[in-house]
């Protein structure tokens, strides 16, 4: 009775949420969440530029988040480059001589805090001509004001940038009287004036105060209270930003202050800032000045929409006539009901194709297709390319992978199904697999887990397991189905290769970007040439061996254009030979694997039957021991790792015995094979679109930070942004499968056709360039 009420249960379930239920639900929340967004950055009123000056917090220890947006670790190469020929001027107190020295250290890391206090300090580097000055001002007053007013009359002396701050000193001299508080708003008043005119061509930034530790304040400073301080900042924040909406103002460094509210307790004298703190605030600022000359990708923090390429402003017009030519028909009434789309089956979940024919696709629905993705292509350009959702830092804890990779292999385990095929690694088994593997990586994706290497390590093994399969599948089919026609070629590269060739369009990326397309796509051709050549007699092995032992021939081959333009990667094919080598042997492993296996089935060794171990008990039992022992040595192997270097240079040759090692232990007990998890097969079925489209609407900033959907609840967020993500990926894969039938003809001569006008398509595309940005 509890099986059949679970059953039903189940069932009703389903009957009522289901995939196409799911995307309805996904559109509302992007279009809530769109309108949330639009209307609390017109209302609010601040920018990027304002959220990483004013608010964050910290992720880790050292690590800071500014509210919204990402912060870039500026280099010194990078520094100079955005700060050449430019004079920056600090002044203040000791504090900003504290500020000073960690922004000088972040232009020549080998800089030394020996200048003398009380005194002006220089800083110079003459390659780049960078000047950064610290000028001795321990008070708001008639000497600090004489110095802003001559270089407010006199513009040639004036520099570039100027920071500026100072408030404890008054409070000590004056131990904190009332009329020193005045005095200070009068003398804030008096420099306003000369403060806003430099701010018209010239960033001026003023440090609010930081709180002290008042507990382990010398004598001579427990006056310097932080109920104090936050007068004078108050103060300061009043006779200065009275013009809050001029375009020239004073910019409020006050993030820094909240970094100090949580690390204060680690200043030696309860005054001074330890350095990692004021690290913090010196990096706002290099970020602040920098991010909008350099663009780093990121330092999504002040910078503005990117303009539009040509060939994105192609895309969006072929979007928008396909939408308008679309809608024409429908209220003309040209609709018909197409039945071989794939129907949701709410018992299992999964999707089945009937078994009518398939109608041919009619222009509307074809049109209604493309319409669809281009409306999905707003939302990725939404998502990460203009300034409408916020974007965050990745940060890795072993409890952000770990916590939810056990709570997804609960949900597999929990969704097991009996399989109904029996056959070693058959099909549920294979979407399985390609499932848990695709969630493991984009938890460690979004966990950022690659700075732990044993992770790294494991999920290199995935991507392996990836290329093996592909390796296996394409050597199975082309050996038992003897298919070399060019309408099942067209077939596979489409579908491997439509989102990927719109997102270069639309998000104005190089196919190479997104690394794993053009390496199951090379694997693929390779494979194939293989076997046509083979069955044509006209080779007795592959030559794809001189490839992984010469670099050399392999720069020459795909250097030279027009294939470089598909391989290169700001200019250099370097991206490409890394994650070929990487993986170089897989494919061949699982080729090898499949040989073996379909020799070993025609001379009948295996017992492939429900329940039956795949050999002899004895035989079964001994390969089970040599698997488990071999999974768990690489594992330990992989988990002493301490050099990524040194362990990717053993990968390519040892991550087969893992992979081997799993194939074994999932298929060798008849009960394994038997069984399957509809969950991780579910997604296995859309795992390459999930690969693809985690770049730009789950990550962010091209893979180097996160989504932001719901500020604030990164819990929240990381539900709703997954939830939209998983059905849009849905949707692209459908979408894909539908035009697939559109795009590629099984007539030779229509096929033939649509080739010549793709090849002359991406022919243009290539000659344009597509006005790749520098990364």
């Amino acid at each position: 009775m509890a099986v059949l009420a679970y059953s039903l249960g189940k069932r009703e379930i389903n009957q009522y949420f289901n995939i196409k239920n799911a995307k309805l639900l996904s559109l509302v929340a992007v279009i809530l969440l769109s309108v949330f967004h639009s209307i609390s950055r017109y209302y609010g009123g601040r920018d990027t530029c304002e959220w990483l000056l004013s608010s964050g917090r910290f992720l880790g220890e050292n690590v800071w988040q500014p509210y919204g947006c990402m912060l870039h670790k500026y280099k010194n190469t990078e520094a100079k480059a955005c700060l050449q020929n430019k004079k920056i001027a600090f002044i203040g107190d000791s504090r900003i001589r504290q500020l000073f020295y960690s922004f000088i250290k972040i232009i020549n890391p080998e800089a030394r805090e020996d200048g003398n206090k009380h005194e002006n300090i220089p800083f110079a580097d003459r390659e780049f001509s960078v000047n950064v000055d610290f000028l001795w001002y321990a008070e708001v007053n008639n000497s600090m004001k004489g110095q802003l007013m001559s270089w407010a009359e006199r513009p040639s002396a004036k520099p570039d940038v100027i920071i500026i701050g100072a408030a404890t000193w008054s409070i000590k001299l004056h131990s904190g009287s009332s009329e020193t508080l005045l005095q200070y708003k009068a003398n804030l008043t008096s420099i306003a004036a000369p403060l806003e005119k430099l701010s018209e061509h010239n960033d001026v930034y003023w440090v609010l105060q930081d709180p002290v530790n008042e507990e382990v304040l010398s004598e001579n400073r427990k006056m310097i209270t932080n109920e104090q301080i936050d007068l004078y900042n108050a103060a300061a924040v009043r006779a200065l930003n009275h013009k809050r909406n001029a375009k020239a103002r004073v910019k409020f460094l006050e993030a820094s202050r909240q970094a100090a509210m949580e690390t204060i307790t680690q200043s030696v004298d309860g005054l001074h800032l330890p350095e990692s703190t004021r690290n913090v605030g010196a990096m706002i600022l290099m970020n602040s000045m920098c991010n909008k000359l350099l663009k780093p990708i990121d330092g999504s923090c002040c910078q503005s929409v990117p303009p539009l390429s040509v060939l994105q402003k192609l895309a969006a017009g072929f979007f928008l006539v396909a939408c308008v030519c679309f809608l024409v028909l429908h209220l003309l009434g040209y609709s018909r009901h197409r039945k071989s789309r794939p129907v949701p089956d709410v018992e299992s979940g999964e999707e089945k194709k009937p078994p009518t024919a398939a109608v041919p696709f009619s222009l509307q629905e074809a049109l209604q297709s493309v319409c669809k993705m281009g409306i999905i292509m707003l939302y990725f350009y939404l998502c990460d390319r203009a300034n409408l959702f916020m974007k965050e830092q990745k940060f890795y804890t072993h409890s952000t992978f770990f916590i939810p990779l056990i709570y997804i292999f609960v949900l597999g385990i929990f969704y097991n199904e009996n399989s109904k095929e029996t056959k070693l690694l058959n099909r549920e088994q294979t979407d399985e697999w390609k499932g848990w593997m695709q969630l493991v990586i984009l938890i460690y994706h979004i966990s950022g887990a690659s700075a732990f290497i044993p992770v790294y390590m494991h999920v290199r093994v995935l991507v392996a397991a990836y290329l093996f399969q592909t390796g296996y599948g394409h050597f199975s089919f082309f050996w038992l189905k003897g298919d070399f026609g060019l309408y099942r070629v067209c077939q596979v590269l489409f579908r491997l290769n439509f989102l990927v060739v719109v997102l270069c369009l639309v998000m104005d990326r190089p196919y190479q970007f997104y690394y794993f397309v053009p390496l199951v796509t090379f694997w693929f051709v390779v494979i194939y040439d293989i076997f046509w050549l083979f069955g044509h007699g006209l080779c007795k092995y592959p030559n794809i061996e001189h490839f992984v032992l010469f670099k050399g021939l392999f720069e020459k081959v795909f250097s030279v254009w027009p294939i470089s333009k598909l391989f290169e990667l700001q200019g250099s094919i370097h991206e490409w030979w890394f994650r070929w080598k990487l993986d170089r042997f897989a494919v061949f492993h699982g080729m090898l694997f499949a040989f073996l296996y379909l020799v070993l089935q025609k001379c009948q060794v295996l017992s492939e039957g429900k329940g039956e171990p795949l050999f002899s008990i004895k035989i079964s039992n001994c390969l089970l021991f040599i698997s488990v022992v071999s999974f768990i040595t690489y594992s330990i192997w992989a988990s002493g790792c301490k050099n990524k270097t040194q362990c990717n240079e053993m990968h390519p040759y040892i991550s087969v015995v893992q992979i081997l090692a799993f194939v074994l232990i999932r298929n060798i007990p008849g009960y394994g094979r038997s069984l399957y998890s509809s969950f991780f097969a579910w997604f296995g079925k859309i795992s390459l679109e999930l690969f693809i489209c985690q770049y730009h609407i789950w990550l962010a900033a091209d893979t180097r930070g996160i989504l932001v959907l719901i500020p604030g609840n990164p819990s929240l967020n990381i539900i709703v942004s997954s939830f939209i993500f998983v059905c849009v990926a849905h949707e692209i894969s459908q979408i894909t499968n539908d035009l697939a039938q559109v795009a590629i003809p099984k007539e030779s001569g229509a096929l033939m056709k649509r080739l010549l006008a793709a090849a002359l398509l991406l022919g243009l595309i290539v000659l344009s360039d597509g006005g790749q940005p520098a990364y």
